[in-house]
């Protein structure tokens, strides 16, 4: 669940991202009162903190498939 959770966080913020490249739109900011609101931080904080958490999934296909063998 928790990584669900973590990939779904990712989405936001690459979504964020892409807006803020295309068409330097802060969706984020946006919504939650700005970038220095504390509310659009705390979003900021939770995807970095995903981002750090799915490192972790890189190496969990292989765990998974060396426990079969």
């Amino acid at each position: 669940m928790l990584d669900r959770i973590a990939l779904l966080l990712l989405i936001v913020g690459g979504v964020n991202w892409g807006l803020i490249g295309i068409f330097q739109f802060d969706l984020v900011a946006f919504i939650f009162g700005g970038q220095a609101a504390v509310l659009a931080r705390i979003i900021y904080v939770l995807v970095g903190i995903s981002a750090i958490w799915c490192i972790s999934l890189f190496f969990k296909e292989q765990e998974m498939l060396e426990a079969r063998t």
